[in-house]
């Protein structure tokens, strides 16, 4: 099956190239500012980068998950585990997909302002789809400039207010209960813009126990005083009351329903209950933040500022057995923190003349801190379970990281030559408050000097080769560190991965109508991060030895006139352990990680805009799911999904409507895995044959 359905994109692939011959409408260089923090196309960028546009992310699309516009990113895999208690699985280059929840290894960014907290963790669901002008996407050695990841940045950007002021409303509906309304209104008055917006997404879920709601709202101010100045100022909310979590299962029940979930088998009911359903598995999550930028420009000089605050609340009931917890150092099945987070930002760009070319440098200093009040409890009161029950856990966690970087670029003649250097550094601090198991208080610090190099050479103007190499710093998150084995307290034995990245690139600007980009990646990591035991939804981690990755990423667009287009994008990646520990043996693969994706579409619109259509192409290799690759792994699909979307101008109305189906040919695969989990319940089911659409009405004043 998996070889037919790749046989299906090569053929895609074949189809595609040949369009030199057909010339037709250009395919313009797009502008990039995430890989150097300075506006530039991105052919003279010597990185691996890909822009999603507003167009890919809102048209078709419902706009609740990243991973509907990040698929079409060769080296970077998002996973929508259908799991709104748990967020998508994203990774880069192999980086973040041993994450249980929520996004690490990959630093997720929102105009400007951090997603991802200061020890590494992020969360995507944050991001507002409904008004993303577009989202960059760096790989490679040029993200060590971010600080403490190893995969990549994902940095989303909202529109700005506009003329003329408008509103908007929209309503889509799909499979397994899915609805979602959404308000906006954009619009800008003189020298301020304004954008507005608010949603409600429900679903019933596709799996048993997964229904979930989430209410979202995003509010954006700019104020340009003058043409040398503007203020943007965001605030943003996320709202999710009760998310069900369906847990993943063994194999055996998986193939005998991919919609069901693991039996208890302690359970005395007839029928057996599933493990969710008993314990009433299920997270909320109540989040806002809000930001303010201010860049002021001195002729090509530019002072940036940056500050930011927030709150996130989350309480989490698990799946763990009242024999489980009886040891006294166990923290109980009940996860409840409150944290506040806040951080600031500034650089200054100077751009001078130098030997016959441009030297551009920028200095800055990043700051950030989050402190977490956290509380566990027993999830039982006498025999009923999922409640909240007796405290086991009490105690505050400060996560701070201080950040002075520096990156010079010097562009003369065909050269493009990049340096950079930041250091930093990782301050844990735990103040344990519950000293009736002992006392878990403790601090870590870890500090890590980051260099980055990289040279690009234009061969020809519609031609660039491109060599980068930089150090990688990971630090353990919180997540990572407050269990040590199966219910052991805070692990402060954990080390930060180090990693050596090299890069070789080259972007090809074939005629008008086609281009292609091709990366070549090296990541040698010593002390890499691993599941040391997962249970019940709780994941404890170590260290490992060295780990080696090794790959190619490939990206085509292309333009056949007449209104067609294609886009390909695919990944080759070798994830390897170099070094045996514990019962895992030298090159045995990384969990979480497949050897191949690749993705195809060919899209179609008329030449008014009014009406378009695509078919689109996705298969992932197979994925092992713990590191003695001895189990059975997720195996290897190839999905085929076909969207239509048409729009008419009435008046001042815009109308558009869509619809959209997934998986059309209704194939049964393994969407994601919980990589480790002690119990074998590894395996998260995808949704077979499923449709959505929707329908928008724009009023422009």
């Amino acid at each position: 099956m998996f070889r037919f359905h790749l046989s299906l994109i090569t053929s895609a692939v074949a189809a595609a190239f040949p369009v030199a011959t057909f010339a037709a409408d250009s395919i313009n260089d797009v502008v990039v500012i995430t890989a150097s923090r300075i506006e530039h196309a991105s052919q003279d960028v010597p990185a691996a980068i890909d822009v999603v546009d507003a167009a890919r992310i809102r048209e078709g699309q419902m706009r609740v998950n990243a991973s509907e516009s990040l698929v079409a990113v060769p080296g970077l895999v998002v996973q929508n585990r259908y799991n709104y208690a748990q967020d998508l699985q994203i990774s880069s280059r192999g980086f973040g997909a041993r994450s249980a929840f929520g996004v690490r290894g990959v630093r997720l960014i929102a105009d400007g302002i951090p997603a991802t907290m200061p020890d590494g963790q992020g969360q995507a669901a944050t991001f507002n789809l409904d008004r993303a002008q577009r989202i960059e996407v760096l790989r490679g050695p040029f993200s060590a400039l971010y600080g403490n990841h190893s995969g990549g940045v994902v940095q989303l950007f909202t529109e700005d207010g506009k003329e003329p002021a408008s509103v908007e409303t929209s309503v889509t509906a799909g499979s397994d209960g899915a609805r979602k309304v959404d308000v906006s209104a954009q619009g800008r008055d003189g020298k301020m813009g304004y954008v507005l917006d608010a949603s409600r997404f429900d679903t019933d879920g596709y799996r048993d126990h997964s229904a979930a709601r989430r209410d979202q709202s995003f509010a954006k101010i700019t104020f340009e005083p003058d043409q040398r100045s503007k203020l943007t100022i965001v605030a943003s909310a996320l709202r999710q009351k009760g998310s069900e979590d369906p847990l993943g299962v063994q194999w055996a029940t998986y193939l005998r329903d991919p919609r069901a979930g693991e039996t208890d088998p302690n359970d005395t009911e007839t029928p057996k209950r599933t493990f969710a359903n008993r314990y009433n598995t299920r997270k909320s999550i109540d989040h806002q933040q809000a930001g303010a930028s201010y860049d002021r420009y001195f002729g090509e000089n530019r002072l940036h500022l940056m500050v930011y605050g927030g709150n996130r609340e989350v309480v989490q009931y698990q799946a763990f057995s009242k024999a489980f917890q009886a040891p006294p150092s166990h923290s109980g099945g009940v996860i409840d923190f409150d944290r506040d987070f806040y951080g600031a930002a500034m650089s200054w760009r100077d751009v001078r003349r130098f030997d016959n070319g441009v030297l551009r440098t920028t200095v800055g200093l990043d700051y950030d801190r989050s402190s977490d009040d956290r509380t566990g409890y027993e999830n039982f009161v006498g025999n009923q379970l999922g409640v909240r029950g007796a405290l086991r856990r009490d105690e505050n966690d400060v996560v701070s990281n201080l950040d002075p970087y520096v990156q010079s670029e010097w562009q003369s003649g065909a050269w493009r030559l990049t340096g950079g250097l930041r250091h930093s550094r990782v301050k844990v601090d735990v103040s344990d408050r519950f000293l009736a198991n002992g006392n878990d208080s403790g601090g870590m610090t870890f500090s890590r000097t980051t260099p980055v190099l990289g040279a690009l050479y234009k061969l020809t103007p519609a031609l660039s080769v491109y060599a980068s190499a930089a150090r990688g710093f990971e630090t353990p998150t919180l997540n990572e560190s407050f269990y040590s084995g199966t219910g052991g307290g805070f692990n402060f034995g954990l080390r930060p991965a180090r990693s050596t990245h090299v890069e070789l690139g080259t972007k090809a600007q074939l005629n008008e109508s086609a281009r292609v980009d091709v990366a070549l990646f090296q990541v040698r990591t010593r002390d890499e991060l691993v599941v040391d035991a997962a249970s019940g939804g709780r994941t404890s981690y170590r260290n490992a030895g060295r780990t080696l990755r090794q790959g190619m990423e490939v990206s085509f667009d292309a333009n056949w006139g007449r209104g067609f287009t294609a886009r390909v994008a695919l990944t080759g990646l070798r994830a390897i352990y170099d070094e045996a520990f514990a019962n895992v043996a030298e090159g045995n693969r990384i969990p979480g990680v497949a050897r191949v994706t690749a993705y195809g579409e060919l899209a179609w619109k008329e030449a008014a805009g009014r009406y378009g259509a695509a078919v689109e192409a996705l298969a992932n290799g197979r994925v092992y799911a713990e590191d003695t690759n001895r189990e059975q792994p997720a195996p290897g699909y190839g999905v085929v999904n076909l969207r239509m979307n048409a729009q008419q101008p009435v008046g001042n109305w815009r109308i558009r409507e869509f619809v959209r189906l997934n998986n059309l040919l209704d194939r049964t695969y393994v969407g994601s895995v919980i990589v480790g989990d002690t119990n074998r319940r590894y395996y998260e089911a995808a949704p077979g044959r499923n449709w959505q659409a929707g329908f928008s009405a724009q009023y422009l004043f």
